[in-house]
């Protein structure tokens, strides 16, 4: 696991292998008792968890507040911080289980970090959140249109969603409805793939978001903007 780590990912240092690798292991361990992920050789987390998540290290500020919406088994936020512990980092996910995960992770690795068990909709409307980050970061969790109207609400104006994506041409046509209420910029960056499209969708938000978005629970994916 560490080749595989070093030859992927140079630029780590030993500690962070480190901790990669006993991220793998408890990855691999719970995945026995609860569906974490569908891909488990070490090849593949390595390329298509680890390296993949760590995709949007350029376009995050040093200190930055962050949230990881949706993050399952803690992709990208915990790739994310094992190589940028500076970032102010909060794990958002639906089920308790998965928060379990996450905080076993956390104290394994020896990583700071918050885990909110919530819905993505009610996270989004809380006060203590709303408006709070200055960035999102989102993988694999819903289509551009509704995750734009989970993710902008808790941006500072001027922040950024930064949501992972394969090919993006058709979700980014349909969420154009969903950038102009939300009133946010949206660009693509290409990113260095050996196993099929990948991109990052960065949507910068202009504007305070209307007090309506997010709406209430299931609202965003069964009827998108």
């Amino acid at each position: 696991m560490r080749d595989l780590l070093l030859q992927t990912i140079p630029s780590l240092n030993g500690d962070e292998c480190d901790k990669f690798v006993a991220y793998y292991e408890l990855l691999i361990d719970w995945n026995t008792r609860m569906n974490l992920t569908a891909i488990t050789a070490p090849e593949d987390v390595v390329k298509k968890h680890f390296a993949d998540s760590l995709a949007a290290l350029p376009f995050l500020p040093e200190g930055a507040r962050v949230a990881d919406v949706g993050t399952g088994a803690g992709f990208p936020g915990i790739p994310l911080l094992i190589v940028r512990p500076d970032l102010k980092l909060t794990l958002v996910d639906s089920l308790q289980k998965r928060v379990g995960f996450l905080q076993t992770v956390l104290q394994t690795l020896d990583l700071k970090a918050e885990c909110v068990h919530a819905r993505a909709e009610d996270f989004g409307r809380d006060p203590v959140y709303r408006a709070g980050f200055d960035r999102t970061v989102s993988r694999a969790v819903a289509s551009l249109p509704v995750l734009l109207e989970l993710t902008v609400p808790l941006l500072k104006v001027g922040g950024k969603s930064i949501c992972y994506k394969g090919d993006a041409t058709e979700e980014l046509a349909l969420s154009k409805n969903a950038r102009k209420r939300l009133h946010t910029d949206v660009e693509t960056v290409p990113v260095p793939s050996d196993y099929g499209m990948r991109s990052l969708i960065i949507c910068t938000k202009n504007a305070p978001t209307p007090s309506q978005y997010p709406r209430k629970a299931g609202l965003p994916s069964k009827n998108p903007l």
